[in-house]
């Protein structure tokens, strides 16, 4: 999750009685987004088996590569979760030769490990090895998600050799699928190849959005299906209301508050509209979702930005309709920021954050009430992934305070929450991360212990209020490696985020958010400085976001390339969690410490829907603080889809094209 800043902000100068303060509670009825429709969509797995003569060979171990296979795909589906659909097709198993002879044993449908078991126990390998054509019929096994919606659909190909039958070419039917809509993934793992099979393999992997996995051997070859599989069923699970963004600003849809789904394609730019009073603080919060481990460039970027646009008037109030005020996208630029990957090893989530703050004063052109306009834009190197990705989009909004309430001053400094802080220490409890922003795992202060494959991304959050710091380290573990000779290095990260999900810097190296990873112990960390209202108007990264109390996130992610590192399919983290500071009771001047009911300022005893410990914190209460669109979408009923899943829009007059 390496990312790179890069923020063009007003510059904020003086507060007096018209700053702005946060609202109590959540939107008024009135003005929360409508209720994003439920969707029963989801992802599934085929795996497609090599059943071609060679899979008789011996492995090398005493056994036949057959039968190391079925033992893989039995540790497969022991690990994934109960009902993940999941199927299995194989080819060259009914005939000597014939380049036709692919089947399906096992229809994707909800898990049944037995089932799965005994379909793979019946095959026997005789025959050729037709790749290509069996690619073309796994896409079709995959059935499409109901309602539109569209889930992280993967083919996982194991094959201990090359395609022998030339027509269709393996990679070139990869790519025609992987462009054919979006969530389509093709892993491959080769089981003991060289030379040209495994150069087919890697390319048919590249350009179908998904990773290839080498097995020399038959513990390996478990290995590396366990990881693939694990990573499609713990695919990041969206939330939101369908909106397609504009191919110009003039068609861009008009938001309210509320959290939203769109994708954008490689070199596209996509619109959106929004009108913004002259007193309230508004933002935007983009967070792009590739397959993860894609192929990237570390300079591919997410911006985004907010221009203005021009009047109040026109267009759907709540997202529906186009703009008839037909604004452009040449006005004043009011803030952008690009996010890049800054790493080749592969795909990781990139969130891109933008926020019209008020000046003092009202007289600058991005402080007049009117319409405004939201771009995101997608820029992609030659050879990164061509497909779609899906956007997950928050538009939040801060209203204004009783007037004379004055907000206490801004906190710019890390103090005690710097790079030598002190940190928890004891016995790790268990918690298992979420897959995203919308089912990050609630935790409290303390020492939490996880597994992470590599490529993933796994998410926590943890409560902080008015005058407090977040701060926290995670350690990648030790972990037995695979082969001898020279180290392979990969690396492992974090990242950190204010409830509004902004990006927050790594403070200028206060901070080490990444570190190289080869299977020995290894540290990263990042954090917050205080939270105080009249951040806002700083102009540091590291401090400009941290301007309201609540949920902060806490990414954590491990390079694709751990894979060739570590012997166990997951690798071992630990983190150490501290909120620092007295909780304030509010965001105003000489604001006392808030005393919690009971007398105390302890931990809470909630939990979170995955079972894991929560923090004592809220997002409610006197003196208020949140960014309301959030809430409200929360309030409303989220759309979230298993593996991954969104709605699918299609668009106007766009097209992906590779970048």
């Amino acid at each position: 999750m390496t990312r790179n800043h890069r923020r063009t902000a007003v510059t904020w100068t003086g507060i007096g009685a018209a700053l702005l303060a946060l609202v109590a509670g959540a939107l008024p009825a009135a003005a929360a987004p409508p209720a994003p429709a439920e969707s029963t969509g989801a992802g599934g797995l085929i795996m497609v088996l090599d059943s071609s003569g060679s899979m008789a060979d011996d492995d090398g171990a005493g056994r036949t590569r057959m039968a190391s296979a079925r033992s893989a795909v039995g540790a497969v589906v022991d690990a994934l979760p109960d009902g993940y659909p999941t199927g299995l097709r194989v080819y060259g198993a009914d005939r000597a030769s014939g380049c036709t002879d692919t089947r399906l044993v096992r229809p994707v449908e909800p898990l049944d490990r037995s089932a799965v078991k005994r379909a793979v126990d019946g095959v026997r390998p005789k025959g050729d090895t037709p790749i290509g054509l069996s690619l073309r019929r796994a896409a079709q096994d995959l059935p499409e998600p109901a309602d539109g919606a569209i889930g992280t659909r993967t083919i996982l190909l194991i094959s201990d050799g090359e395609d022998n039958c030339g027509t269709p070419e393996p990679c070139r039917v990869a790519e025609e699928l992987a462009r054919a809509g979006v969530g389509l993934r093709i892993d491959t793992v080769g089981f003991q190849v060289k030379g040209a099979a495994r150069e087919q393999l890697e390319c048919v992997a590249a350009a179908g959005n998904g990773r290839y996995y080498d097995a020399p051997d038959a513990d390996a070859l478990a290995r590396q299906l366990q990881r693939a599989a694990q990573l499609t069923a713990d695919g990041y699970r969206f939330a939101g209301r369908p909106v397609t963004g504009g191919d110009a600003a003039g068609a861009a849809p008009v938001l309210r508050p509320g959290q939203y789904l769109d994708s954008i394609g490689p070199g596209e730019t996509r619109y959106y509209a929004a009108d913004f009073d002259a007193i309230s603080t508004a933002g935007f919060s983009v967070t792009a979702v590739p397959q993860p481990g894609a192929a990237v460039d570390r300079f591919d970027v997410l911006r985004t930005r907010i221009v203005a646009a021009g009047g109040p008037d026109g267009g759907g109030p709540d997202g529906d309709g186009p703009n008839a005020d037909s604004p452009n996208a040449d006005g004043p630029s009011c803030e952008r920021d690009d996010e890049r990957f800054r790493q080749s090893e592969g795909a990781v989530p990139l969130t891109s954050a933008v926020a019209r703050v008020p000046s003092e004063k009202g007289n600058r052109r991005c402080d007049e009430a009117g319409r405004y306009v939201l771009t995101v834009e997608r820029e992609s190197k030659k050879g990164s992934d061509a497909a779609r990705w899906p956007l997950e989009m928050v538009y939040a909004t801060e209203a204004p305070l009783a007037d004379g309430v004055v907000p206490a001053q801004a906190a710019p400094e890390f103090g005690a929450g710097g790079r030598d802080a002190a940190l928890p220490t004891g016995t790790p409890r268990e918690v298992r991360g979420g897959t995203g922003f919308n089912d990050a795992a609630r935790i409290a202060p303390g020492v939490w212990k996880d597994r992470v494959l590599p490529s993933q991304t796994l998410w926590y959050k943890i409560p902080a209020g008015w005058g407090q710091q977040v701060r926290y380290d995670v350690e990648f573990a030790n972990e037995p490696t695979v082969g001898p000779g020279a180290r392979t290095y990969s690396y492992g990260s974090t990242e950190l985020f204010t409830p509004a999900r902004f990006p927050v810097g790594a403070g200028g190296g206060e901070h080490r958010p990444n570190t190289p990873y080869d299977g020995r112990p290894a540290v990263a960390g990042a954090g917050s400085v205080p939270v105080a209202w009249t951040n806002r108007y700083e102009s540091r990264p590291t401090v400009r976001p941290v301007h309201a109390k609540g949920d902060f996130y806490l990414a954590v992610t491990l390079g694709a390339r751990a894979a060739e590192i570590a012997e166990n399919p997951r690798i071992g983290v630990v983190l150490r969690v501290a909120v620092l500071g007295d909780e304030l009771a509010g965001p105003e001047h000489g604001a006392p410490v808030l005393v919690r009911e009971g007398g105390g300022k302890g931990e809470g005893k909630n939990g979170d829907k995955r079972g894991n410990a929560a923090g004592a914190g809220d997002s409610g209460g006197a003196g208020g603080a949140g960014w309301t669109g959030i809430a409200a979408a929360a309030g409303a009923g989220a759309l979230v889809v298993a593996a991954g899943g969104f709605l699918l829009v299609r668009r106007r007059g766009s097209r992906g094209r590779r970048g």
